[in-house]
């Protein structure tokens, strides 16, 4: 990373002013805390238990303190350095608590800003607002609606982190929404069982209930919903901690103050969160009682109901105005409430009102190249008005190919059949007709003819689908996708009966292409000899031990074609021998495409949070590394850069007094990039509603030696090239085919597709 040293930033682009929603630490504390390691004997799990016992000995230690479960923060130290107390549980049990001395604690020690965190959410209790999850949120500004049976409550609430920056710590807090539906998992089941339409009630209650998130109110807590045990009821009992046994009612009464009345309902399963080096085995299952646990979410009719969903989006996506002017709100509020500046004065901890300015740069949007013409995206990020009637840049002829319907579809199936030979002409695909099948319509009729029809010269498949059964659609993806390998096409009967049909079929005819091998237009990179690879993870919503990992990389210079494979494993595990796989195979690949091999190696990793880099850094780049140099000592250079999607970063554009989002190319590089860190984020994206969320990039490996501008522009240009929408996306083109491809395998698939479809971007 020596060719950063001296500067991280780029120059390229129109200099923009912006707001950020964070806000500087403006105090200038001055003090010496003193951390404390606590220990309990017996060991105490629950952390709210934790803190109950040691609260019973505040008087010791004083209000001025911190506890983050593990460990005491005070700013004046106990008198030894070492002291047991004893506290006693509800259950008059004894618990002994050792406090012992660890180490000083400054406020410009990274340590430190953990404890400001912890300090932080304990403002939010100060407000009367309750912890979901990680995040805090009131019911006071709660709003409700009623829709399809069901009532839904949305609640306002915030994340917030502090952390140090370039030049200063700074409070980020955005805007979080939680939606509740006033229904319990008991009435959920009850409602589903009466609306069965199958002869097996419990088989249609566990796929409509397994994969749900159930907020427990009396602990604030959420979980997955992994199974449902009929076996249990309430009235059944567990072993407990000491060995005595207790009912379900008996604790939950005791332990929580809940009454359960019904007696005789099943007991769901939730396995809790994975965790490294933890297989399903050495967890022991939480078993939760679904009369005391809230649905959250959406259910499939609500989903379904456009104007419930658009009624449900004003209230959730706020604009850029709205959004500042609650960032605001909230702001002031932890500024003028009187118990929430005293708690923070304690630790002279101040901040400023005022949103972060900062200074972002507009890049150009790049050259692309679709038939003989050359154009660029509009303000929106959007390019279709200036491609329609071009032809492909690599227009695969279509001479063999299905389409499978049911006797209800045939009209639309006789309607995309005309469609496309209409829309396809001027893409320049030359198209024979298709040999139309009827099937019955259940899962089963579609393979049943699948394996009549299939021969080795079929090109494609089209499966017109009577509706978006999740089954029926799993069923023929993973017959297409690895026992008979063929690129397929579905389409739900009620999309082609909408009226903007030509456009729909346009982007069928767009996506035969490409997953035939076709290309639909290049961008200009101004790079030689590149291979670009994404990488992404996805957990298999059935085997949740699994993780898939998708790999997608380009093989030829102009970035038109691709290698893709996917890694299936256990969660946890290193990726390291299954990605030189991947890469050697995208390598040889390369190698037929192309005269010789590539110089360059840019791999975008999404899917990995801020404590993974280091081990991201040590096991998969370092070994990349050492792999290609097995292959050629000088010939290969290689960048490793990270991506995250997930952050709470937010920019505003100020004009006059209204906010409005950055436009498609802003980059920001400075003040809330890391000292430690080659990062930069970017805007690429334009949204219609709501505030735009830009992606942080981290380049943590370059034996390359991109310069910031190189890696900015580069990164931008290949959010040109995802060949589903003719538009800016908001992560580079391979990142997001390497989800593609792991969120079919982990949500359809469940097993890796047959390398005989690893050149075609089969899962658009």
């Amino acid at each position: 990373m020596m060719h950063v040293k001296d500067s991280k930033t780029g120059s390229e682009g129109t200099v923009v002013q912006l707001l950020a929603n964070h806000f500087r630490v403006i105090s200038r504390p001055q003090w010496v805390a003193y951390k404390y390691n606590v220990d309990y004997k017996p060991d105490i799990e629950d952390g709210n238990l934790r803190t109950i016992l040691l609260d019973q000995h505040r008087r010791k230690f004083g209000e001025c303190h911190i506890f983050d479960g593990n460990s005491l923060l005070l700013s004046r130290p106990l008198k030894e350095r070492r002291v047991e107390w004893l506290s006693m549980t509800k259950d008059k049990k004894f618990v002994k608590i050792t406090v012992e001395f660890s180490k000083e604690i400054r406020p410009t020690s990274p340590d430190c800003l953990r404890y400001y965190n912890i300090l932080f959410r304990r403002t939010f209790k100060l407000l009367d607002f309750e912890q979901v999850g990680r995040n805090y949120y009131t019911k006071k500004k709660a709003i409700q609606l009623y829709r399809h049976g069901t009532s839904l409550e949305i609640w306002l609430g915030y994340v917030t982190s502090i952390l140090q920056y370039e030049n200063g710590i700074t409070l980020c807090a955005d805007v979080s929404h939680k939606l509740l539906r006033i229904e319990t998992a008991y009435d959920f089941i009850k409602r589903t069982s009466a609306e069965a339409q199958t002869g097996n009630i419990r088989e249609e209650v566990t796929n409509k209930l397994i994969g749900s998130i159930v907020l427990t109110k009396y602990n604030n807590k959420t979980y997955r919903v992994d199974d449902i045990d009929w076996k249990q009821n309430p009235e059944d009992t567990f072993n407990r901690s000491d060995g005595s046994k207790i009912t379900y009612i008996d604790y939950y009464r005791q332990q929580h103050k809940e009454i359960v009345t019904v007696k005789k309902q099943p007991l769901l399963v939730s396995q809790g969160r994975w965790k490294k080096g933890l297989t399903g085995t050495q967890r022991e299952p939480i078993l939760l009682i679904p009369q005391l646990c809230s649905m959250t979410g959406l259910t499939d009719e609500i989903r379904k109901d456009y104007s419930t969903m658009k009624e449900l989006a004003k209230h959730t996506r706020l604009s850029p105005r709205r959004r500042h002017h609650t960032l605001k709100e909230f702001i002031n509020t932890i500024q003028d409430n009187k118990k929430v500046r005293d708690l923070l004065q304690l630790w002279d901890l101040k901040f400023d009102t005022n949103f972060l300015s900062v200074s972002g740069r507009v890049l150009k949007n790049a050259n692309i190249v679709q038939g003989r013409r050359m154009v660029k995206a509009n303000s929106q990020g959007d390019w279709s008005r200036e491609i329609r009637e071009l032809p492909l840049l690599n227009a695969m002829p279509l001479h063999s190919w299905l389409i499978l319907h049911s006797r209800s579809s045939y009209r639309e199936a006789m309607s995309l059949k005309s469609h496309l030979q209409s829309v396809t002409a001027p893409m320049g695909i030359t198209m024979k007709p298709a040999e139309m099948i009827e099937v019955d319509g259940d899962a089963n009729s579609y393979i049943d003819t699948l394996r009549k029809y299939t021969r080795p010269t079929l090109q494609m498949v089209i499966c017109i689908l009577p509706n978006d059964d999740k089954h029926r659609y799993d069923s023929i993806k993973r017959y297409l996708c690895t026992k008979c390998p063929i690129p397929s096409q579905c389409v739900v009967k009620k999309t082609l009966e909408k009226v903007q049909a030509r456009t729909i079929v346009t982007k069928i005819a767009q996506q035969m292409n490409c997953k035939m091998g076709g290309a639909l237009w290049k961008v200009e990179t101004d790079v030689q000899r590149t291979m670009f690879v994404g990488i992404d993870c996805f957990h298999d919503i059935v085997n949740r031990q699994k993780s898939i990992a998708g790999f997608v990389a380009s093989t030829n210079a102009e970035l038109t074609k691709w290698y893709s494979q996917c890694v299936i494993q256990k969660t946890g595990e290193e990726l390291v021998k299954e990605l030189q796989t991947c890469l050697k195979a995208a390598l040889d690949v390369w190698c037929k495409n192309e005269s010789s091999m590539p110089h360059s190696i840019i791999v975008y990793r999404d899917g990995v949070g801020d404590g993974q880099l280091q081990a991201l850094l040590d096991h998969e780049a370092k070994k990349m590394s050492t792999y290609l140099k097995t292959l050629s000592p000088n010939n290969f250079t290689l960048a490793f850069i990270v991506v995250k999607k997930r952050i709470n970063t937010r920019f505003f554009l100020k004009r006059g007094s209204d906010f409005q989002n950055p436009p498609p190319g802003t980059v920001i590089d400075i003040e809330l990039t890391r000292n430690e860190w080659y990062d930069f984020f970017i805007v690429s994206q334009s949204v219609q509603d709501g505030t735009v969320t830009p992606t942080h990039y981290n380049v943590i490996y370059d034996t390359i030696g991109l310069s910031p501008n190189t890696v900015q522009r580069l990164t931008y240009c290949l959010c040109h090239m995802y060949y589903n929408l003719p538009g800016i996306i908001r992560v580079p083109a391979p990142c997001h085919y390497a989800h593609k491809l792991a969120y079919l395998v982990g949500q359809s698939i469940h097993q890796e597709p047959n390398r005989s479809l690893s050149t075609r971007l089969f899962y658009l």
